[in-house]
């Protein structure tokens, strides 16, 4: 049987067109680190989100604005659990 001839492979050279766009995730900018502040304030939405819901189902009866919201207080207590989560999320 005939031996296959082997084909030389050329290195690859990208053109000078196709380089890093403005824009593009790889051209991208290298982004800033988060203030000093950031965290505490992340931290601080997480556990006021935590210790309110926490102090609905412990005191709620005795919270007269808690009283009256009702199982909104799980939308508050949650709504602050998000912003923590979305800042931990932005956080670098």
């Amino acid at each position: 049987m005939p031996k296959s001839k082997v084909r030389k492979k050329s290195s690859y050279q990208p053109s000078p067109a196709a380089g890093p766009r403005a824009g593009a995730v790889g051209g991208a900018k290298a982004a800033k680190p988060s203030p000093p502040w950031y965290p505490v304030v992340m931290a601080a939405f997480l556990l006021i989100g935590l210790a309110y819901i926490v102090v609905y189902y412990m005191a709620a009866e005795s919270i007269p604005f808690m009283n009256d919201l009702g199982s909104w207080n799980f939308a508050v207590g949650f709504g602050f659990l998000i912003i923590g989560l979305g800042l931990a999320v932005r956080w670098r």
